[in-house]
């Protein structure tokens, strides 16, 4: 059987994978509105949220890299204003459609039950008092962990420098009964999940755990193109031993074609709905978040592109910097740049730009330049500058 599978190229799959995130869809040649916020929440399911701002935070910067520059106050809109996308532990955390919130329902009763997340059942039934007391707070209006009555300083060492009104209310967020929805600053306000989630959706039946791994890996399998069956598990972080036993089965069925791609050492598979671009003309920076380059296995496979965040690196043994972008020129990912946007000076600071081995590193700085163009009218400055001494491609790249 192993010799009759389809034969792909590491190139060819570079390229399904990359429009199957996105990459083939034009870009808007007017204003982006939110239908193509839409549209790129289509394609990726899930915008992982991240808090940390030396750029840009996380969520905003997946439609950018697909989009080009837009309005950051419009993806907040849509997501804590009009409350179309609303946050869920998908993957990690994460702004999902509105319209899936049924899909996760089984995760949140697997918290309740103590399937997952053991330390916050342990937690809910030591504090049950308290928790009800954070219950009774928050059915009354929306707040943050500072506005309750009694934060409660942390107490013992198991949560770090949390409040136990923190905890509680993560708790009560991750077994369904509130919601999130953040200020301008990032800054967390809980409310009940019925004034964030419309009636309509939450009288649709719940699906069972399994129907609805089974179609969280449908659409796994249809963002990520083609995929190897632990990162299809991996994309929406199902339960390993029931995704696996349901990928075998929608694999038994007929959902996935089963392919052979060069250099890759286990069977992988491609959605039938994927699309095989001959040309990807992509030119931007990702996030370290981004679906591309989450998968560290994956972004090696597909890319040969070894990527490790560095800010938990002591400086000293930090290889690139503390916060590197991935670049993507065409269907390769060419180079990394450590990158901060100064608001002080109003500039974004390129502090190291290295190529990747076996790049044309002429090429690399040509689509560098623009692609600093577009990120720094992005995150709002006037302009980009060296301000570092690392990589190969540094001494050059600011100079035209």
């Amino acid at each position: 059987m192993s010799g009759k599978r389809p034969k792909l190229s590491k190139a060819s799959a570079r390229r399904i994978a990359l429009g199957a995130q996105g990459f083939t869809d034009a870009r808007p040649t007017g204003k982006v509105d939110r239908r193509h916020l839409r549209r790129v929440m289509g394609r990726l399911n899930y915008i992982q949220l991240d808090s940390v701002p030396v750029v840009m935070r996380t969520q905003y910067m997946p439609a950018f890299s697909r989009l080009g520059p837009y309005d950051p106050d419009l993806h907040d809109r849509v997501a804590y204003k009009d409350d179309e996308w609303i946050e869920a532990w998908c993957h990690e955390a994460s702004l999902i459609p509105v319209a899936d919130e049924p899909l996760l329902r089984f995760m949140k009763d697997r918290a309740r039950n103590g399937d997952a997340w053991k330390g916050f059942v342990t937690f809910a039934a030591q504090e049950a008092a308290y928790i009800d007391e954070v219950r009774a707070q928050i059915q009354e209006r929306p707040l943050a962990p500072g506005d309750l009555e009694d934060p409660r300083p942390r107490e013992g060492e198991w949560w770090g420098s949390r409040s136990l009104g923190s905890v509680a209310l993560d708790w009560l967020f991750r077994i369904g009964e509130v919601g999130i929805r953040r200020d301008p600053g990032f800054i967390k306000e809980f409310d009940l999940l019925e004034r964030i989630v419309p009636a309509e959706i939450r009288a649709l039946p719940t699906p069972s755990e399994e129907d609805a791994t089974r179609e969280l890996l449908r659409r796994g399998a249809k963002s990520l193109g083609v995929f190897s069956l632990p990162e299809l598990i991996d994309y929406h972080r199902v339960p390993k031993k029931a995704g696996r036993l349901r990928a075998l089965e929608l694999i038994e069925e007929g959902a996935f074609t089963e392919v052979s791609v060069e250099g890759w050492d286990r069977p992988a598979y491609v959605h039938p709905d994927a699309a095989r671009p001959r040309r990807i003309n992509a030119c931007t920076f990702l996030s370290p978040f981004d679906q591309l380059t989450w998968h560290r296995e994956r972004a090696q496979r597909l890319f040969d592109f070894d990527y490790k965040i560095e800010i938990y690196v002591p400086q000293a043994k930090r290889k690139y910097g503390y916060y590197v972008l991935p670049f993507l020129l065409g269907d390769r990912i060419v180079g990394r740049c450590d990158l901060k946007t100064d608001r002080t000076d109003n500039v974004l600071r390129v502090l190291s730009a290295f190529s990747e081995p076996g790049t044309d590193r002429d090429e690399v700085i040509e689509g560098l330049r623009p692609a600093l163009d577009d990120l720094a009218r992005f995150v709002g400055v006037d302009e980009w500058t060296v301000s570092g001494t690392a990589g190969d491609l540094i001494a050059d790249v600011g100079v035209n």
